[in-house]
């Protein structure tokens, strides 16, 4: 602001001048000795004839949900023949170890692996038998532990072979193993809802079966085995689809030793689609059928195994010695869950004369000296590697013939 100029001249108060200087002196030596407060710490303000920026040109960073991957291997039929009880057989007991070893990188190298435990595990005094009604000895509810299985399905047409106490004991030895959540058998009406949490991905597991080979449920407990009734089936599978990113429905069904599912799969294969099934694994034929990818009202889709043919077992029909795993790759981005990539990894059933060292050998490292002293090369002049490629490439799937868990991605890629 500007200061007026004195009135007057050299006529003028000759005090004036005097009285300033005095003035000036006293408040400058005031500013020296008192600094001046800090200003206060306000936006510098806006330029004259500014305006604040539109909502339009504010740049609003968001973060991108991780992307999430887990991976999970699935077996068929185990099903153990009391010749493989006979040849397992060591002092104090049994050892089932070996049968696995080749097979367990493929488990192991998996988040998650299912497994169809075919027999039942009823305890020494029921008596350890095979076919037709099986019990198995429960050493081997810890081997498929130490091999990498964590989800075992019971629903199947052996789960009443050793009646309500075989198996109530099967899931005694079951409830004693950490980390192993086992599907279609129950102890009370009310069914417990199967959810695992893994990578961040929530997988939602049921399991029916087509009957127990005509062993009747108790009246007082039908619960105990999980049957394929369409009614209570999508009650439960609708029940559970909203509280998961992904439905797998374990489903004991077909013809035994059939290469293709029978209409009646199918038929169900579209029920499952219809109620939003992502994964169907598919057992209970003893023999490799193919995969199909059905739409979904979602509009999602369903990939359905209808059978992994056998894992484990001394059966002497060709067909029967060669399964497959599962391998599927699940990916969550943006809060949405779908099955990345599938395919099988196919699996010979190997054993030796007098059905001794049974083994699983993923095919592709079966050789053809393995192959040689197979014991059915010898009795079957059909078996042989071409045959088995033969019926490999009838199935509608991927075939996968190395580890993919060797590669740091997956199949799917990042």
């Amino acid at each position: 602001m500007n200061r007026a100029r004195p009135r007057g001249g050299a006529g003028g108060n000759p005090r004036l001048p005097a009285f300033f200087i005095f003035v000036f002196f006293i408040l400058t030596c005031r500013t020296l000795e008192t600094p001046p407060p800090a200003p206060e710490e306000h936006p510098p303000a806006e330029a004259p004839g500014t305006a604040p920026p539109a909502e339009d040109e504010v740049e609003i960073i968001e973060e991108t949900p991780p992307r999430r991957r887990l991976t999970l291997t699935g077996a068929g039929d185990n099903l153990f023949h009391i010749s493989i009880l006979q040849n397992s057989r060591e002092k104090g007991g049994y050892s089932f170890s070996p049968i696995y070893q080749e097979i367990k990188p493929l488990i192991q190298g998996a988040d998650l692996a299912f497994i169809n435990q075919e027999t039942v595990m009823g305890g020494e005094k029921l008596g350890y038998s095979g076919y037709p009604r099986f019990n198995t000895p429960s050493e081997l509810a810890q081997t498929l532990v130490e091999t990498g299985f964590s989800i075992v399905n019971h629903a199947n047409n052996h789960a009443m072979d050793m009646g309500e106490a075989g198996l109530t004991a099967t899931m005694d030895v079951w409830d004693a193993q950490n980390g192993v959540t086992y599907l279609g058998i129950h102890r009370s009406m009310e069914k417990k809802q199967a959810i695992i949490i893994k990578n961040g991905v929530s997988l939602g597991f049921l399991a029916y079966t087509y009957g127990t080979n005509g062993l009747p449920l108790p009246k007082d407990r039908p619960y105990l085995v999980s049957l394929i009734n369409r009614e209570v089936m999508a009650q439960e599978i609708d029940a559970l689809r909203p509280r998961c990113d992904v439905l797998v429905v374990s489903m004991h069904w077909g013809d035994e030793y059939a290469l293709q599912p029978s209409a009646a799969q199918r038929e169900l294969a579209a029920f499952l689609a219809e109620h939003g099934v992502d994964l169907v694994i598919g057992h209970h034929p003893h023999v490799l059928q193919g995969v199909e990818v059905l739409p979904r009202p979602d509009g999602k889709r369903t990939v359905c195994f209808y059978s992994l043919g056998n894992f484990v077992s001394n059966q002497q029909e060709k067909e029967t010695l060669l399964g497959a795993l599962l391998y599927a790759e699940i990916v969550k981005e943006g809060g949405q869950a779908s099955i990345a990539y599938w395919g099988l990894i196919p699996v010979v059933t190997h054993y030796e004369r007098g059905y001794t060292g049974t083994r699983v050998y993923p095919l592709y490292a079966y050789s053809a000296d393995l192959l040689e002293r197979h014991a059915l090369f010898a009795r079957d002049a059909g078996f042989r590697r071409e045959f088995i490629d033969g019926l490999l490439a009838k199935l509608n799937a991927d075939l996968i013939m190395r580890n993919p868990f060797a590669l740091p991605e997956g199949l799917s890629g990042p």
